[in-house]
């Protein structure tokens, strides 16, 4: 999949209760025509329809969910048919934890699609996990709106679509810093622990910056054990990503580490960042808990 079409497609899915009727909003503002609830097997030709028609929308973004009958039995025809017409659509693919879900869910006081006498609510979303997992794992981008606000949701759907319409062809890595004591984010696929770095936290006149901050990268990476670790980081993943690419994958989500996501973590990230923009990759980067505390 890639995002090559002058008219891009965005198909938005997820786990129910994870925000596609946000992010389908924020397409809207942002110039696209937005349909929610179409059956999979029709999405081609609405696609289809509204690209011969000479118009001024951005592109055109996609809602799909469970909630329409035949949405999984159809889904592999309908990106063959896309396929055919020539385009190759975009997948957003939202989720969020567990307890999250459960609470949206008990504020709005809707039915999850798939609840019923033999399967209550948590059974229902693990039910639903299970189900979509092979359409997440080959979406082009999967975002957890666990800690989010609709702003921030608002935000960060609209900082990750230009990243994505920009990404192009090939690899694409999104890199998340975090801190440990807020939680792992739960869509990386690999998983790096910082907290061995000289830690900028002990220094009075480094504490309240972080890790964007060139006094702080001096510090993190400008040490023996920084620098050595910062080369040999770069080096591995530089290694790694054309192995996942020659086994069909091209999306990887690197989540970097330290105590609170602020100072280690996101020097280090920014280095790889460089790095990896120098040798063609497509990149985005999130520093997740950098403001927190």
């Amino acid at each position: 999949m890639t995002i090559a079409n002058p008219f891009p497609v965005v198909i938005v899915t997820g786990l129910s209760g994870a925000g596609k009727s946000t992010a389908l909003k924020v397409f809207e503002d942002l110039g696209f025509f937005c349909i929610d609830g179409l059956p999979s097997e029709m999405s081609p030709k609405i696609a289809d329809l509204i690209l011969k028609f000479d118009n001024e929308y951005r592109g055109l973004a996609l809602g799909m969910d469970l909630r329409q009958l035949e949405f999984l039995a159809g889904w592999d025809q309908a990106i063959k048919d896309f396929a055919d017409i020539g385009i190759s659509p975009q997948v957003l693919f939202l989720e969020a934890k567990m307890g999250e879900l459960v609470r949206r869910y008990a504020t709005t006081r809707r039915l999850h699609p798939l609840e019923s006498k033999k399967l209550g609510l948590e059974q229902a979303l693990e039910k639903e996990k299970e189900l979509l997992a092979p359409i997440r794992t080959d979406a082009a981008m999967v975002l957890d709106t666990s800690d989010y606000s609709i702003h921030d949701l608002r935000r960060v759907i609209q900082t990750k679509w230009t990243a994505l319409e920009e990404a192009g062809r090939g690899m694409r890595v999104h890199i998340v810093t975090f801190g440990f004591k807020y939680g792992v984010p739960t869509e990386a696929d690999l998983v790096f622990d910082l907290r061995f770095l000289p830690n900028p936290y002990f220094d009075k006149k480094l504490k309240q910056l972080n890790g964007l901050d060139s006094e702080v990268q001096r510090y993190v990476l400008g040490s023996d054990v920084g620098k050595e670790f910062d080369t040999r980081f770069t080096d591995f993943i530089s290694y790694l990503l054309p192995l996942y690419a020659d086994e069909g994958r091209y999306r990887i989500t690197l989540a970097i580490g330290c105590t609170g996501g602020r100072h280690r973590s996101v020097a280090e990230a920014e280095s790889v960042l460089a790095a990896l923009k120098k040798k063609g990759y497509s990149m985005s980067i999130e520093h997740r808990h950098m403001e927190l505390g």
